[in-house]
């Protein structure tokens, strides 16, 4: 039997500012998934916060898309805003950006992440979720974990992965209408990389297996809000899940790639670039000026759709480092402001007030004599 690994997150309110949903959000969340594992609809689950997400993992043999299955996380998240207005949350219902409930979530907000998956002996998965940052953060981890040998040895070990991986990648501009494309390693890893250097419009949507074509190894959410609701309503805070070992990659190839703190676009306001920090499970926003973050918490999942206890990557020892190197990248990036590469590009600025006032200036521009 197949099983469904489904994660679905949003943001719907946090205490004083952008930086986690209050307890009793959380809890409501976990009461609703926990009633629907009581209910047998999903066989289990699992619930947490990154920054001012609350994260639904949910386990099921329904499928990718099921409306039972959208309809609780929809029901969780109404739930949970709820409770952030009655305690006068800031954002509260940010990322709920349609009124009714269609069926599924997709197009409604929230970010939606879903694998189905025939399991393998040992079958072991990662959840990535990040939060102040946009789809694009995984770009760079994602082809240095499935491209690159030098991040990721099994590339020339295993026979299995040298064959390599096809990925999906989506065009997010606002007019292209989420065209994707597929491109197959290591013949097109050139090709592949000349799109993904781009994380404001290319990002990868799912990874897939070349030795075994019926077996999807990444898939990650590419909701941009801006598309949905047409103004600035917060970072899009992508996810992904990403399954491990035999064939795949092994977990520590996947967390190498994100040991550098690389650059992503997002931090305060949505509009400067700053340092990937990996962080803890629960792990508030930061006060440094809304460092974009990632967690990493890694399950095995058995024949009956049971989850094991989570193991909470990014809380070994050896990631204080990799903070302490992000906050020093991070530091000298605010050093320089406003200026140039500090902010993000004029396509990506997501608050209106400076094209108002560029819009204003430009009539003041005199022609030369």
């Amino acid at each position: 039997m197949k099983q469904t690994i489904s994660l679905i997150k949003a943001d719907v309110g946090s205490v004083g500012g952008h930086t986690r949903p209050s307890t009793k959000m959380v809890e409501t969340a976990r009461q609703t998934v926990q009633g629907a594992i009581e209910a047998g609809t999903l066989s289990d689950g699992f619930v947490w916060f990154t920054g001012d997400d609350i994260e639904l993992l949910m386990i099921h043999d329904r499928g990718p898309g099921d409306e039972t299955v959208h309809g609780l996380a929809w029901q969780a998240f109404q739930e949970a805003t709820r409770i952030a207005k009655a305690e006068n949350l800031y954002g509260a219902g940010q990322d709920i950006l349609k009124d009714a409930f269609t069926g599924n979530v997709h197009g409604m907000g929230p970010g939606v992440a879903e694998l189905q998956v025939k399991l393998r002996p040992g079958e072991s998965f990662l959840v990535f979720t990040c939060d102040k940052t946009e789809p694009g953060a995984f770009n760079l981890p994602l082809y240095l974990a499935f491209v690159d040998p030098m991040n990721s040895t099994g590339l020339i070990l295993k026979k299995e992965m040298k064959r390599g991986f096809s990925f999906r990648v989506m065009d997010v501009h606002p007019d292209s209408g989420g065209r994707t494309i597929t491109l197959s390693t290591p013949e097109e890893l050139y090709d592949l990389a000349a799109l993904l250097r781009d994380n404001h419009r290319f990002v990868v949507e799912g990874i897939y297996s070349r030795y075994a074509p019926d077996e999807q190894v990444v898939v990650a959410t590419t909701t941009r809000l801006h598309n949905i609701a047409g103004k600035y309503t917060g970072k899009d805070d992508p996810a992904m899940i990403t399954r491990v070992q035999g064939y795949f990659p092994a977990p520590e190839e996947i967390t190498q790639a994100f040991t550098r703190a690389h650059y992503v676009g997002g931090d305060a306001r949505g509009s400067h670039n700053m340092p990937l920090m990996p962080v803890t499970m629960d792990t508030p926003a930061s006060s440094n000026f809304c460092i974009p973050m990632v967690s990493c918490l890694a399950f095995s999942l058995n024949e009956q759709g049971r989850l094991s206890e989570p193991l909470d990557y990014f809380a070994h020892p050896c990631w204080d480092y990799v903070r302490q190197k992000a906050y020093r990248k991070a530091e000298e990036m605010r050093l320089q402001g406003f200026s140039g590469p500090a902010m993000l590009p004029m396509s990506e600025l997501e608050y209106g007030g400076i094209t108002d006032t560029l819009d204003a200036l430009e009539e003041r521009f005199e022609a030369p004599e």
